[in-house]
């Protein structure tokens, strides 16, 4: 696994407008409301010009991308694998 950089992190906690601490409470309903927004089906009927659904859909499909990532990241380094520590413990 690489090594995750603190501003990689903080990066992470912009996208998601979290702070520290995090719990995975609040990480996964952070990143479930973010993800509603950001659908990008939800822009099929904000207009009727071409050129200006494709601009919205393009960037939500980003915002999604950005979010889950973001999330993916924080869930890694922030949030303790329960799996690993029960291992440990054996």
């Amino acid at each position: 696994m690489t090594d995750v950089s603190q501003e990689d992190v903080n990066h992470a906690l912009e996208i998601l407008g979290l702070t520290l601490p995090v719990t995975p409470e609040t990480l996964t309903e952070t990143r479930r409301a973010l993800l509603h927004t950001w659908n990008p089906a939800r822009y099929s009927n904000l207009t009727n010009n071409p050129k200006q659904y494709m601009q919205a859909y393009k960037k939500a499909e980003e915002m999604t991308t950005l979010v889950e990532s973001a999330y993916a990241l924080l869930s890694a380094v922030l949030v303790p694998d329960e799996a690993s520590d029960v291992k440990s413990e054996k």
